[in-house]
């Protein structure tokens, strides 16, 4: 029977006396992810620079998903936890072997004393245990270089923690840690995977998403939501803005030189995302820019597209290729999504022969025949809101 899930983290370790900020900032995530999983006498508890779920003998299988999406985690356990008496800590680390089922050909135990009143030390502890099993499982051996299988005790003030399973967590760092970014969210590959990355590194997000019908349909709309939806799955919720883009396109194409056509949308882009993000109290905007992918993503052009605008962008995928993209889209589930053959306004009046190295000064003459003002603020008032939550 396991009584906790033994929480590991990684960066966190190293954060010195803000340490304790970002472990407050964990703990507060994981209460809030397994809320209405198990019972009510489920609780999170920092211990000592360490955290755990409490879960008295529930089965700690249902809590993984949960914890397998929390940003901040390294690891996790679950553990018997047992007094701080021999006896009780060799039984708890017989039963902790016999439950992996099938009983391997060898093992080893791996002893940890961070208590130093104890009487035996880390390898005497683990030369102990590893005896009490062996003795009481015939024909099993030790191998301390490739062992099939591995019991952990770890000794601390307060009790003995035994246990034999080590599941992955996502790591980085907890969401809030970071402060607050608004990320530019398309139906593509690219964007998702660059707001789960720009999470993992510890900020908040909210999404805007460029809606442009009726050239794009419904469903183009509902599968960026989808998106945001796996993307909840890590952070709880998102807030959507969903920007009718469909105007300022039109008035693009109308009175701008074709080849800048996609240099301008993306200014305009820029410019209305600034004013929600300012808007939300966000500091940063985030991308899924991946340098030379497409035309708008040279250096020339993302310096002539965020001429318009103060804020810091982020674009975590600046220097990855596609196929390191894709893999982690695989990774949080939001490939299968992106490939739906529904278009967004990124597609919607592509030209012939895009700028792919524009100047600020071009863009800036071409858009003197366009009511910059009056459309950003005409497609920030028509704005729609959407709080998508995980599943």
């Amino acid at each position: 029977m396991y009584d906790n899930i033994l929480i590991r983290y990684g960066e966190i370790g190293l954060k010195g006396k803000n340490q304790k900020d970002f472990l407050h900032r964990l703990v507060k995530n994981i209460k809030m992810r397994i809320k209405g999983i198990g019972n009510d006498e489920t609780k999170v508890v920092l211990e000592r620079g360490r955290v755990f779920v409490v879960i008295n003998g529930q089965d700690p299988e249902i809590f993984y998903k949960a914890l397998g999406t929390i940003f901040g985690i390294l690891s996790f356990s679950p553990v018997r936890k047992v007094g701080l008496d021999l006896d009780e800590i060799n039984k708890a680390a017989l039963e902790e072997f016999k439950s992996l089922g099938e009983m391997p050909e060898n093992f080893k135990v791996n002893a940890r004393r961070s208590f130093k009143l104890f009487p035996l030390d880390s390898i005497e502890l683990q030369r102990e245990v590893g005896h009490y099993i062996l003795v009481n499982t015939p024909g099993l051996k030790v191998d301390v270089h490739n062992p099939k299988a591995e019991v952990w005790v770890e000794v601390r003030e307060e009790a003995a923690y035994v246990y034999s399973k080590k599941i992955n967590g996502i790591g980085g760092l907890p969401i809030g840690t970071g402060g607050k970014a608004m990320l530019l969210l398309s139906g593509g590959i690219d964007s998702p995977v660059a707001g789960w990355m720009t999470m993992r590194r510890g900020l908040e997000i909210e999404a805007v998403y460029f809606h442009s019908h009726p050239y794009t349909s419904e469903k183009a709309k509902e599968k960026v939501l989808d998106l945001a939806r796996v993307l909840a799955e890590y952070s709880g919720k998102i807030k959507v803005h969903i920007v009718p883009f469909t105007q300022i396109q039109e008035a693009i194409s109308a009175k701008c030189f074709e080849s800048l056509w996609i240099t301008i949308m993306r200014r305009f882009m820029m410019r209305i995302s600034e004013r929600i993000a300012e808007q939300q109290g966000m500091l940063a905007l985030a991308t899924g820019e991946s340098l030379g992918q497409v035309a708008s993503q040279t250096v020339e052009s993302m310096h002539a597209i965020t001429g318009v605008i103060n804020t810091p962008v982020i674009r975590p995928l600046v220097c990855m290729d596609k196929r390191e993209i894709i893999d982690v889209s695989e990774k949080i589930g939001t490939y299968e999504i992106s490939i739906r053959p529904f278009i967004d306004c990124c597609t919607v009046f592509l030209p012939k022969a895009p700028k792919t190295k524009p100047k600020r000064e071009a863009c800036e003459k071409a858009e003197k025949y366009l009511d910059i003002e009056a459309l950003v603020q005409k497609a920030i008032d028509d704005t729609e809101v959407v709080i998508v939550k995980k599943g």
